[in-house]
């Protein structure tokens, strides 16, 4: 029950029998009586001053029973506190030899890698992972929270440089490989950006149905840039519709950096409440304790029982 006050080692509580004992041997005694020869006074009995005596000397006691609940380990529930829910993105890029096709200022490939450093730097705290794909599949950087290998990614395998049996375009392939990526982290959100130009042989038919179906059994959620100007291949935007994220046709390199923007709008970050955690509250009975050793000190001095 929350509200009452949880203690790390409650079994020390035990160990309030002894100052529940004085109090009961200070309070419910007659308390101390002194003999003196003189009959037939006006004297009162002082119980005010007896009452005042028996609070000064139940310091001690009350102060022993703080210091068994500091040995007990007190401690209080925490308020819960809002956490961001990771969200774990695979890029899946295309290096196929159609990615070296003019796009701004240098090519598809150039263009695409600038851009997903820069969406980087909107879903900070996120796990991000790079595959490349055409007629094979690479797994470049795993998923990591660390985003300095992207930095590091482009110059190592643009189209141009990869061998040549590496080349083509097996997006079914490639979507597979990063669904099995994903599905392997057991927490946080899970997403694919697909970065490609071209159509992919191997989701004709059936297979398209296949692969959103395990695409949904995972929670994932797929995200395309088609950077190759032409009308995106229907296979594309069923599997982007159906597993609830979007497709986009970027002309420009202007236009390809709004597309990532626009995806980082489209996948909020989700915030939730932990729930509320017990932590250690030594202060308050610390204080307690202090205050009651200052005020039996203090009584000390002159408000003590002196049979003389």
């Amino acid at each position: 029950m929350e509200f009452l006050i949880p203690f790390r080692h409650p079994w020390v509580l035990l160990a309030l029998l002894v100052p529940i004992g004085l109090l009961l041997f200070i309070w419910a005694g007659k308390g101390r009586r002194v003999i003196l020869p003189f009959d037939h006074t006006n004297e009162r009995r002082g119980r005010a001053l007896s009452g005042t005596l028996r609070v000064a000397e139940s310091f001690p006691a009350i102060t022993l029973a703080l210091v068994v609940g500091i040995l007990a380990g007190p401690q209080r529930w925490d308020e819960p506190q809002a956490k961001k829910v990771l969200t774990n993105i695979e890029f899946c890029v295309d290096v196929s030899g159609s990615m070296t096709a003019s796009f701004g200022a240098g090519n598809r490939y150039d263009a695409s890698m600038v851009a997903i450093n820069e969406f980087l730097d909107y879903r900070e705290g996120d796990a991000f992972g790079l595959t490349f794909f055409g007629n094979s599949v690479l797994h470049w950087v795993p998923l990591t929270t660390d985003v300095s290998a992207f930095r590091c990614a482009p110059p190592f395998m643009r189209p141009s440089k990869i061998p040549y049996w590496f080349g083509g375009t097996e997006i079914g392939k490639a979507l597979r490989a990063c669904r099995k990526v994903l599905a392997s982290r057991e927490e946080g959100d899970r997403m694919i950006i697909l970065i490609s130009d071209g159509f992919s042989s191997d989701l004709a038919g059936n297979r398209a149905d296949d692969l959103v179906h395990d695409l949904l059994a995972d929670n994932i959620t797929v995200y395309g840039v088609h950077v190759g100007g032409s009308t995106v291949p229907a296979p594309i935007v069923d599997i982007t519709s159906r597993t609830g994220g979007a497709v986009f046709n970027p002309g420009d390199t202007q236009a390809l950096g709004y597309v990532f923007q626009r995806i980082d709008e489209m996948q909020e970050t989700r915030i939730e409440k932990t729930s509320s955690e017990a932590i250690d509250d030594y202060a308050p009975w610390a204080l307690a304790a202090i205050g009651l050793l200052a005020a039996a000190l203090l009584a000390s001095f002159g408000l003590r029982y002196t049979p003389w």
